[in-house]
């Protein structure tokens, strides 16, 4: 796998055409992009099919969380999108993980694409007081109801991935260490992020806040190449 395809730009703007230019601009670093509750809230599935468009794979973070049945019929629709990832809360429980895993492959299936891979978020890396135990619970629930992959701070991928070996593990709070921590309580660098095990890096303000997101986007990309070689 390529780099790139290891990492995600973050999207969380609330304009479609600001969101392609940017995808564009940035393309060259990153495989993947993620499509959040702002872009989503602003520009619906066209926020997902755009950016399958400029040749993306595309992560849909909505985070899906309600009882079994809204949940699966949920992610029938958005299983016909054409996104790569799909999150779900773990938390929600392994029957209603299943049914958004169903939900997935269902609508998928109709349109004729691949089902996406479910992601369970597990804990928020902006949360730095959720008890020791929380994180295996969540991980074995994501296994019981199916998912492909965990969400998970850098911290919290070695022990994700002894419980659940085969599980892909996506990472956000991805920072530098020059740059600003944000609301991101449990940041990690990129480096110690792919160190940890993380198959998936999520990248936002690091990159789409700078002065010059294409230069951060190569500086970072750049620093990660040469940890890959030493």
């Amino acid at each position: 796998m390529e780099l790139r395809d290891r990492l995600a730009i973050v999207l969380d703007v609330d304009d479609l055409v600001l969101a392609q230019r940017l995808g564009r601009q940035l393309k060259p670093w990153f495989g993947v992009a993620k499509v959040g509750h702002e872009l989503y809230a602003a520009a619906g599935p066209e926020a997902v099919t755009a950016m399958v468009d400029e040749g993306y794979a595309v992560m849909l973070d909505l985070k899906l969380y309600d009882i079994p049945t809204t949940v699966r019929k949920a992610a029938r629709v958005l299983g016909g999108l054409g996104a790569s990832f799909l999150t779900m809360h773990a938390h929600g429980g392994p029957v209603m993980l299943r049914a958004g895993v169903d939900g997935l492959r269902d609508g998928a299936e109709a349109a004729g694409l691949p089902a996406p891979v479910a992601l369970a978020v597990t804990i928020l890396t902006s949360d730095a007081g959720a008890p020791a135990h929380i994180l295996g619970r969540r991980v074995m629930t994501a296994v019981e109801g199916g998912c492909g992959g965990v969400v998970c701070a850098a911290s919290d991928v070695q022990e994700a991935k002894e419980l659940a070996p085969r599980m892909m593990a996506v990472v956000p709070g991805i920072r530098p260490a020059t740059s600003d921590r944000h609301d991101q309580a449990r940041a990690a660098t990129p480096q110690q992020a792919l160190a940890s095990g993380a198959d998936l890096l999520v990248v936002g303000r690091a990159v789409t806040a700078a002065p010059d997101p294409a230069r951060a986007a190569a500086d970072l990309v750049d620093s990660l190449g040469a940890a890959t070689t030493s």
